[in-house]
Order: C-alpha cells, then sequence, then structure tokens
C-alpha cells in the first residue's frame, strides 16, 4: 500500500507527500523518511519540534488587579479556602484570622488549581499539591511553589493589596 492510500489520523500534504505532525505542522518528512530516520536514532530532533509535556509554565501572574475584591472573608473556612477562578487567586485560612493568597496559576503548566482538599491546595491536571499556608510544592510535577498574593480583609471582604 503506498503512502496516499494509507489511511490515519495524521494529516498529508498532498504535493509533497509529508506527514504533518501531532502539533498539525508539516516537518517536511514523508512517513518512509521518518521511519528510516528512526532506524537510525534520529527522530528525536523532529519529535521535540512539538514540544515536551514536562515544560514548566512560564507566565504564573493571576490575572487579579491590586483592589481588587474577591469575595467574604467568611466564605474563607478555617484550614481551607477558595479558588477564586476569574481572577487567578486562592485565598487560604491556615488558622483562624490568618488569611493567605496564591496564584492560583500551577507552576507545572499553567493550569489553573481546581480544588482544595485535605491535601492542599490541588491541580488536577496532573496531580500537584501545595501547602495552604505556603504555597510550597508537597507533591507532583510543580517544579515551585504557587506564587504569592498580597490579600486584605477589610471588614469582611478579602481584596487584593
Amino acid at each position: 500500500m503506498t503512502d496516499a492510500q494509507q489511511t490515519d489520523s495524521s494529516t498529508t500534504d498532498q504535493h509533497s507527500g509529508s506527514t504533518g505532525c501531532c502539533c498539525g505542522a508539516g516537518h517536511g518528512l514523508s512517513r518512509r523518511r521518518a521511519l528510516g530516520l528512526g532506524a537510525a536514532g534520529l527522530t528525536a530532533p523532529v519529535l521535540a519540534a512539538c514540544g515536551s509535556s514536562e515544560e514548566a509554565a512560564t507566565d504564573t501572574e493571576p490575572t487579579a488587579t491590586s483592589g481588587e475584591a474577591l469575595g467574604a472573608a467568611a466564605d474563607v473556612p478555617v484550614g481551607s479556602g477558595v479558588i477564586y477562578t476569574d481572577a487567578e487567586v486562592v485565598v487560604t485560612q491556615p488558622t483562624e484570622g490568618e488569611y493567605k493568597g496564591f496564584s492560583a496559576v500551577c507552576t507545572h503548566q499553567g493550569c489553573i488549581v481546581s480544588q482544595i482538599s485535605a491535601d492542599g491546595i490541588v491541580c488536577t491536571c496532573h496531580n500537584s499539591v501545595f501547602d495552604v499556608a505556603t504555597g510550597e510544592v508537597v507533591s507532583g510535577p510543580a517544579p515551585s511553589p504557587l506564587g504569592s498574593v498580597e490579600v486584605t480583609v477589610d471588614g469582611d471582604e478579602v481584596t487584593v493589596a
């Protein structure tokens, strides 16, 4: 069977016969040539063009702005916290009356953390867990702690400082 007769999930440029990569880019390799390079052990640079799943997030700053009201302090449970997804901020209350703010953007690959459990602040994309009091990595692939966000409590409202 020729390359043009085979059907699979990759894309094929009908003019050059090159097969598209998983990232959608045509890297100019025919299936036959890619197999030949694979046998020679030279496919790593081609695969690297699609990116690595282990890259650390480069932009972990939340979208919240100074003075932005996040919510009621009474909504932040002691020993736990609340994730404000729109502002990309997590507010925790490790001990009664002590409020901490962290970026909700996971330092592993930039997902927004999605839950707070007994273990800590959890990013369910790849199961990184962060300490509710410090933002430090407790477990998982995250390379660094969640960024600190200064928050204040004025009356019953939590605000980005």
